[in-house]
């Protein structure tokens, strides 16, 4: 093993591997270390984003990869009222995760950045205040850059001092596979709201194109299994429609949902996607969000280097152009989510029905970038009716 780099990224998820792509594209000479023996595996969330982001990202994905294209969703109530919108054309995608993991390593490889898998990185190395490189097993692995994208442990930054994310926003996760679903429609997911289900999110059936489905929650409480199961068994929309299903395949993973940590660089150090919170705090979708920092941080990584300047200083770029590109709407996010969490089952009922009752569907149809929901607020905000829903929103979350 090279001994020394020019970049060390640490994880080998879609953050890591986009980071690492864009750097060595640049021609910066690149080091990937991913703990697990395989990328991909174990898969770490439904793969349910927008066909915009991907297209805004320039990943144009193979066939295999896409399990299925959403073209609207049914927001059930706790109590079961219905909120349905529909878009003309899809409008977001169902990715296999851990092909979608493994398409963008096999893209990163073929710039030449080098992968070793099953390599944990112990620590980072600090010389004179700067991160210089990873500690692994004993070896040490010097770099210019080391670029973390170790996902929402920051057991690295932690170890390191640095601040890492909001703990009290955090929710854990559960997916599973079903062989079979009932009355869903193909092109449509379902979300469900309700504290009995799932507290702290929702619960979701995301249909794919063979007729199964992934079905899942978070939870802010409690083991994220045990309400999922809660929720097949127990959910009166939810249980006809799987009543033939078996869950298989179960996975699990935190989800941060407190927005960015205060700080995503120091002296020779950037962090992207889940270690940094770079995710969406209404629906916990990081995939977008992520890859559009990560792939800032991969080319502020190389002009730093190019430079020969790692300076905390110079690295603080970084942060000012992801700031510039999702800030505000991360900022908007969060404060949705704020006011959501402060909801009674019974004021989200009212919401759902409000949200029906006034069409509100009609003016969401207009927006087709779901990623960045701050700015679709301002352009949605231009109906009275979304006037009338926001109000109610706002006014029920502080009373």
């Amino acid at each position: 093993m090279n001994r020394k780099t020019d970049v060390v990224v640490v994880g080998g998820g879609p953050c890591g591997s986009f980071s690492a792509l864009t750097a060595a594209k640049l021609g910066a000479d690149v080091v990937v270390f991913e703990e697990h023996e395989e990328i991909g595996v174990p898969s770490h969330c439904a793969g349910h984003v927008s066909l915009r982001g991907l297209q805004r990202l320039g990943l144009s994905l193979p066939q295999e990869v896409v399990e299925n294209e959403i073209k609207g969703a049914i927001f059930y109530s706790p109590s079961g009222r219905e909120f349905r919108i529909k878009f003309a054309s899809p409008v977001t995608c169902v990715l296999n995760r851990a092909l979608f993991d493994k398409h963008l390593a096999e893209k990163a490889e073929k710039t030449g950045v080098r992968y070793r898998l099953g390599a944990r990185v112990n620590s980072f190395i600090r010389s004179n205040g700067f991160f210089k490189g990873v500690s692994i097993n004993g070896d040490t692995i010097e770099s210019n850059i080391v670029i973390d994208s170790e996902g929402c442990s920051s057991v690295l930054l932690k170890k390191a001092g640095l601040k890492t994310l909001d703990k009290s926003m955090i929710v854990n996760g559960a997916v599973a596979e079903v062989d079979k679903v009932v009355d869903v429609n193909q092109d449509t997911v379902e979300v469900y709201l309700g504290r009995n289900y799932a507290p702290g999110l929702f619960a979701w059936i995301i249909p794919r194109r063979d007729g199964s489905a992934k079905v899942g929650l978070a939870t802010k409480i409690g083991n994220p299994k045990k309400y999922l199961e809660h929720f097949v068994r127990h959910n009166p929309k939810a249980k006809e429609k799987l009543k033939q299903s078996r869950l298989v395949n179960f996975s699990y993973h935190p989800i941060p949902l407190g927005g960015p940590i205060a700080k995503t660089y120091s002296n020779g150090i950037l962090i992207v996607g889940d270690a940094s919170s770079q995710v969406k705090s209404t629906t916990g979708g990081g995939v977008v969000m992520g890859l559009n920092c990560a792939k800032i941080a991969g080319a502020i990584a190389y002009q730093a280097i190019k430079q020969g300047d790692c300076s905390e200083n110079f690295l603080s770029l970084y942060q000012r152009m992801w700031k510039k590109a999702i800030g505000f709407d991360m900022c908007v996010m969060r404060q949705i989510r704020l006011m959501l969490n402060r909801l009674s089952d019974e004021e989200l009922d009212k919401l759902i029905s409000l949200c029906s009752e006034l069409h509100a569907d009609k003016t969401l149809q207009r927006v087709r970038d779901i990623d960045f929901q701050g700015k679709a607020l301002l352009q949605i905000f231009k109906s009275p009716n979304t006037w009338i829903v926001a109000s109610y929103f706002f006014l029920a979350s502080i009373m």
